[in-house]
């Protein structure tokens, strides 16, 4: 059994994604970051970065219990455990972690930014939103030239690259982005959306 800890952002969706591709049995705890609930001592104890999301997998390697944070860890993880959507080929699988690392260092940073100065600043912050946009923009940019010659972004498959960038794409109205002016992401963004475990892992934690 998988202890999940999450709450309805994309970091935390990238896991309940994957947790739902894999069929993996778990159980989610809700940790409402909008009341501070990270902060909490018995969620610190989990995450002492106090962040979703995190796991707790009573059935870790060797057998033992295993705690992580970190999304793009937790992803690498369960493709482990599961033997899935993370290619055994050394060439796939380095692959597929470059562009969970572009993720993780460019796609998560730079739109959680977007979101903020445009929908949390207390006032707006000119320099900071035109950076930002301008920063997202290139980054669609990228991913639409990369998926105009692949189908895929990694490993010429479905991947724990699609489950940890989707559920930012799936923000595009937050980042004031029109899917139409990058065919290729949206046409990547509708296949990724049909599917069931995707449809499922984006509705938790239900609320």
């Amino acid at each position: 059994m998988i202890d999940f800890y999450t709450w309805t952002t994309p970091n935390g969706r990238k896991i309940s994604i994957m947790l739902e591709e894999c069929g993996l049995e778990y159980r989610t705890h809700a940790i409402n970051i909008g009341k501070g609930d990270q902060f909490k001592p018995e969620f610190v104890s989990i995450n002492p970065n106090s962040k979703i999301p995190a796991i707790v997998d009573t059935e870790g390697p060797d057998g033992l219990p295993i705690t992580l944070m970190e999304s793009g860890a937790i992803l690498i993880y369960l493709a482990g455990k599961t033997g899935r959507f993370l290619p055994q080929p050394m060439r796939g699988r380095y692959d597929v972690l470059q562009w969970l690392m572009f993720q993780m260092g460019g796609v998560g940073p730079m739109f959680g930014q977007v979101h903020h100065f445009l929908r949390a600043a207390k006032e707006p912050v000119p320099y900071a939103i035109e950076r930002y946009v301008t920063e997202t923009r290139r980054l669609y940019g990228v991913l639409d030239a990369h998926l105009a010659k692949n189908e895929w972004l990694a490993g010429g498959e479905y991947t724990i690259a699609e489950m940890a960038t989707y559920p930012w794409i799936a923000r595009h109205e937050w980042h004031k982005t029109d899917l139409n002016d990058f065919p290729n992401v949206k046409r990547w963004y509708d296949v990724i959306s049909a599917r069931p475990a995707v449809q499922r892992g984006m509705a938790i934690p239900k609320i």
